[in-house]
């Protein structure tokens, strides 16, 4: 039977004209899944469903979404974090925090990544705070040759930021993957022209965030991610002191910032 599938070019360039076709004539796709963004179920003969494939240096593995979650996309992950990423899809999420911090590996530095809500102009607003454990090096640079991250950032696009007194403006290309309830990327667009977006930050664990954070990025449908260099924030407990380091940051102009669509809720 036919499915309401959509399958990008992206995704239909992984896996091939035949297993595309296969899959929209319902040969290979489920009638029922539990999409891989809401946790709730789908029905692929009844609604319009997403194809989403997680590839990694080795391996490649579908998922499905309603197509109101997520998009059909390719999404790269490390092959290394791609099995615990796929089985972190039947997870049910853990308790929440006010800030909770996560590491990953990118570029050869570990950044803490917290998430929390930022009141902007009279309106709450989800934000990632992203901070470097060490000094960023340019690729190829020597060591102890200063820090690069605020000017490598900025030539991807982010904006320096004075003040937390407006959201920053969109950063085109890039977002934030949530699915199940869980963060689990900062997506930016692929390398050497490649139309797929690749992780920038992935989670070694996908990242809770609570139920106030996911309902502010729902309602909003952006998040907003600001990054400072390493020893400007620290991992604070609640958000009032996330919020006070934000604003000494900028004070400082140690801080930068973009708005990015949510992949997911």
């Amino acid at each position: 039977m036919p499915r309401l599938l959509d399958v990008s070019d992206d995704v239909r360039a992984e896996i091939g004209d035949d297993e595309a076709d296969r899959l929209l004539a319902g040969e290979n796709a489920p009638g029922g899944y539990d999409c891989t963004s809401c946790r709730t179920p789908g029905d692929s003969a009844q609604e319009r469903t997403s194809t989403v494939l997680f590839v990694g240096d080795e391996t490649a593995v579908l998922a499905f979404a309603h197509a109101g979650c997520l998009p059909s996309q390719v999404v790269q992950v490390a092959e290394d974090q791609l099995q615990g990423a796929v089985r972190s899809v039947a997870d049910a999420p853990g308790p929440a925090g006010a800030a909770v911090p996560a590491q990953a590996t990118a570029a050869q530095a570990v950044l803490g990544v917290t998430s929390g809500l930022l009141l902007i102009a009279g309106e709450l607003h989800p934000a990632l705070v992203i901070e470097p454990t060490g000094p960023i090096s340019r690729p190829g640079a020597a060591a102890g040759g200063g820090d690069d991250f605020l000017p490598l950032l900025i030539e991807q696009g982010f904006m320096p930021v004075t003040g937390l007194t407006e959201p920053p403006r969109a950063l085109p290309g890039w977002s934030v993957l949530l699915a199940m309830g869980r963060l689990h990327a900062v997506l930016q667009p692929g390398t050497g022209g490649a139309p797929s977006q690749v992780a920038w930050w992935q989670a070694h664990q996908p990242l809770v965030v609570t139920d106030g954070w996911r309902a502010a990025a729902n309602k909003t449908h952006t998040v907003l991610v600001c990054a400072a260099p390493a020893g400007s924030i620290g991992r604070q407990p609640r958000e009032d002191l996330l919020r006070d380091a934000l604003d000494k940051a900028a004070a400082d102009g140690r801080l930068v910032a973009a708005a990015m669509p949510l992949a997911g809720t």
